[in-house]
């Protein structure tokens, strides 16, 4: 019987767009990178191999400093090694949302118990670039245009459907972070597809970072009881 590692690894691994994307934008897929990929495989290795059920988080896609250079969500190249075990070789990377969730994690209980009982993914588990007009190749959105949004939509659907077919998550919630525009988009896909019987949006851990800092703890705080209402 395949552990929850394999099927994401080998979900990861098969992940591709062959569709086209708005001029300007270019696609990012982290696991088509042998570094990358490895670094995955030895994350849920660890944490997923095994055949517990587990409720799903999920982000909107991957960004260039975390899940862009990782294969792991919201995970920088430091959060990684100190908290996680696994070294990175060759390069350094820090994510302030990145800071948010490991302090979070360590509020929960630890790697251990919450990679137990969660899985973070993304709506769309492919990122995105564009050039901000100065020279400089930022992070793009799935919902930063409705032309990328519609291009993407397909792969959308489709990418969440085949992370239910584990038959290793639990549909009885999922956690949207993002408050804004990632969760209008969810829960609107999700009143179509019903994946999923709740959602419950959550700051997203940038928006804290950025805007909320010094009341981070009040975040941590909501997400832990979002986590206590729908325990099993």
């Amino acid at each position: 019987m395949k552990t929850f590692a394999d099927h994401v690894v080998q979900f990861n691994c098969s992940l591709e767009f062959k569709g086209k994307l708005p001029a300007g934008i270019q696609i990012m897929n982290p696991f088509k990178e042998p570094a990358t990929a490895a670094i995955m495989k030895q994350f849920y290795k660890k944490f997923y191999d095994d055949t517990h059920t587990r409720r799903l988080i999920i982000g909107i896609n991957p960004g260039r400093l975390g899940a862009g250079v990782t294969g792991v969500p919201f995970s920088d190249t430091k959060r990684l090694a100190e908290e996680c075990g696994i070294v990175v070789q060759g390069f350094k990377t820090h994510e302030p949302s990145s800071v948010f969730m490991y302090d979070m994690i360590h509020a929960y209980g630890g790697v251990q118990a919450f990679y137990n009982d969660f899985y973070i993914s993304a709506v769309c588990p492919l990122g995105f670039t564009a050039d901000n007009g100065r020279d400089k190749v930022v992070n793009y959105n799935y919902y930063d245009s409705k032309a990328l949004t519609n291009a993407v939509y397909s792969l959308i659907v489709s990418s969440l459907q085949r992370q239910l077919d584990f038959g290793l998550l639990s549909t009885q919630v999922c956690y949207c972070l993002g408050t804004g525009k990632n969760a209008a988009f969810f829960q609107e896909l999700n009143e179509k597809e019903r994946f999923f019987e709740k959602i419950v949006p959550l700051e997203h851990p940038r928006f804290v970072m950025q805007y909320r800092a010094k009341t981070k703890q009040a975040y941590i705080d909501k997400y832990l009881e979002a986590f206590e209402a729908y325990s099993t």
